[in-house]
């Protein structure tokens, strides 16, 4: 049985809205997005704020990278991470109940 097209829409962008609220659900990455909250950090600085291995942090930022929730721009060696400039509209809109103003 085929599944109705606005069913299938609704379904793909719910599911689009779960993948994004599971990238902040780790503790590790919820404490990354809250320093990040404060202005952007080096990675040297994200390593000192948040006591984790730094493979491991590399891989959660990744983590926030791909979701669209953290930027990046490279000062010579540095890297210093950003929060993406629609990263609490998306967050929000992700909400169940939320107005979908802004795509996940």
């Amino acid at each position: 049985m085929a599944v109705p097209i606005g069913i299938e829409t609704g379904l793909a962008r719910s599911a689009e809205r779960v993948a994004l609220l599971e990238a902040v659900s780790d503790p590790v990455r919820w404490t990354v997005l809250d320093v990040l909250s404060h202005g952007p950090q080096c990675v040297c600085d994200l390593q000192e704020r948040v006591p984790v291995p730094g493979n491991l942090l590399s891989y959660h930022l990744k983590v926030l990278r791909t979701a669209g929730l953290v930027t990046t721009s490279r000062r010579g060696r540095w890297v210093d991470y950003a929060l993406a400039g629609e990263a609490h509209a998306r967050l929000a809109a992700a909400l169940p109940g939320a107005p979908r103003e802004v795509a996940p």
